[in-house]
């Protein structure tokens, strides 16, 4: 059994993880989280979370999925005040990650739910699935276009409603 509580001591803050990023991709971050403006349906969700959630997030600041989801958790969590999170890297973490494959491999972001017996409740991988959705119908050209909408911060909402699900084990 994975000891998910001791890996979530070794994690480091929001803060922590924009240190290690260049100036450039610092910025990009700081800007993605600043422009995050959830409607008025999830700001509802996230204030009616009732419980601890805890957060392993294995992510790195060059990464540009990494780049697009991890303002959004960190947004959750500054809303909601339930919300902890520990972010790690993927250098170190790879048999963890082997976990929770997307496309045959691991990858990052990975998001591990867990309530406050560090049990995980779900875990969401690399993209949301509504950009899974069109790789896999084929549709090369939308998943292009969808993956850098993605990549450029446009999605904040459905990847919050897709963490939402997941806490509200949906």
């Amino acid at each position: 059994m994975m000891d998910f509580k001791k890996l979530f001591l070794k994690g480091i803050d929001f803060e922590d993880f924009l240190e290690q990023a260049d100036e450039k991709t610092r910025k990009k971050i700081e800007d993605i989280y600043g422009k995050i403006n959830f409607s008025d349906k999830l700001l509802e969700r996230i204030n009616e979370i009732n419980k601890k959630i805890k957060v392993l997030v294995f992510a790195e600041s060059w990464c540009p999925d990494c780049i697009a989801a991890v303002p959004v958790l960190i947004k959750m969590a500054k809303t909601s005040g339930v919300i902890d999170y520990a972010i790690l890297p993927k250098e170190g973490h790879e048999e963890i990650l082997e976990n929770y494959k997307y496309d045959g491999k691991p990858r990052i972001p990975t998001f591990i739910f867990l309530d406050e017996n560090y049990r995980e409740i779900g875990n969401y991988v690399e993209i949301p699935a509504k950009i899974k959705e069109i790789y896999e119908k084929g549709m090369q050209a939308d998943y292009i276009v969808a993956r850098r909408n993605y990549r450029n911060g446009l999605y904040p909402d459905m990847i919050a409603e897709e963490f939402l699900n997941i806490i509200e084990e949906r």
